[in-house]
């Protein structure tokens, strides 16, 4: 058995490198896929640490996802919740001014931003963008 457990782990002593291209970025979500049931604090838990924020890092720098338009953040938080337009008026002051901020006919303000923060949990980062 102990011989087996040495086996595995010198497999996976492989050096690591930088992933540089596609093909590196694929060929190291499948090694992640092998070793994503790693024991913590073990070699195989070490090298899928290190392989998850290489490829986080590889993600950010040619696959960024950018945060939501504003206004599409607090409709989808309006859906997931179930509120109708009108149930914003308090929040934003008014039913005319929710009309006018959902057809972007006028721009959120920074009290705005808060109150939707608090009130629905929007996430500042999308209310900012």
């Amino acid at each position: 058995m102990r011989h087996t457990t040495e086996l595995r782990q010198r497999r996976f002593d492989v050096t690591i490198k930088p992933i540089k291209t596609e093909r590196d970025y694929q060929n190291t979500l499948k090694e992640i896929e092998k070793l994503w049931n790693a024991k913590p604090n073990t070699p195989m838990g070490d090298r899928l640490d290190v392989l998850v924020t290489l490829v986080e890092a590889y993600e950010q720098k040619y696959y960024k996802i950018e945060p939501p338009d504003p206004i599409e953040a607090i409709k989808f938080r309006m859906e997931h919740l179930e509120l109708k337009p009108s149930d914003l008026a308090r929040i934003l002051g008014g039913r005319n001014r929710v009309s006018e901020i959902l057809n972007k006919k006028r721009k959120l303000t920074v009290e705005m931003m808060r109150s939707l923060r608090k009130h629905l949990g929007v996430p500042a980062e999308s209310l900012l963008n």
